[in-house]
């Protein structure tokens, strides 16, 4: 269906009438506004973002909240003033959470070079895997039988009792007395660890 242009006296202007048949549900109101802005708004967000991928996903963004708030939407000056208003303080709220992230990850890094300096003598993840395995070696047998069920094959502690022919409130005191047991040994580590988690989570 094509969208006509109002007669020349209608009391609005032909984009007011077309977003109140979008406000209705019409979506070949919004593929009129879409086919209308999408470049010219992705070619303005990306004056700022300097990432053609990114700008489109921002401006894709907006004409979805366009649809899903055609309802409650009001438009003060035109469609057009809306849309690019809208890009603009999109663009700018990626900058700032672009800008907040970068932040984290300098003081995640000061933070590292803080207590984590390759002169030091510092565990990594193979050595921390070895401190827990001679934890969990030296457990008590049903204990350490119990921990691995449940670790290093994935068993949930119903399926660990039905195995072991014990109760559920046995498993469950069973690992946590493992739990503790590694718990105490890695305490010395935990900077270290917190360093290694952190790592892996921000990828630097």
């Amino acid at each position: 269906m094509n969208l006509q242009p109002l007669n020349k006296d209608h009391n609005f202007p032909e984009e007011l009438f077309i977003f109140g048949r979008m406000a209705e549900g019409d979506e070949h109101a919004l593929r009129f506004f879409f086919d209308k802005y999408y470049s010219n708004l992705c070619n303005y967000v990306n004056l700022y973002i300097h990432d053609q991928t990114v700008s489109e996903d921002i401006v894709q963004e907006i004409f979805i909240y366009f649809w899903e708030k055609r309802g409650s939407i009001r438009i003060d000056a035109s469609v057009k003033s809306y849309l690019f208003r809208a890009s603009r303080n999109k663009y700018l709220n990626h900058l700032r959470n672009e800008k907040s992230h970068q932040a984290i990850k300098t003081e995640v890094n000061s933070g590292i070079e803080t207590f984590v300096n390759p002169e030091d003598n510092l565990i990594d993840s193979k050595q921390l895997e070895g401190i827990i395995e001679e934890v969990v070696s030296n457990l008590p047998p049903r204990c350490r039988e119990v921990y691995q069920l449940h670790r290093n094959d994935d068993l949930s502690y119903k399926e660990i009792a039905s195995r072991m022919n014990i109760s559920e409130k046995t498993v469950e005191n069973q690992m946590t007395i493992a739990l503790k047991r590694v718990k105490e040994q890695l305490a010395p580590y935990y900077d270290q660890i917190f360093a290694l988690f952190l790592v892996g989570l921000f990828g630097i």
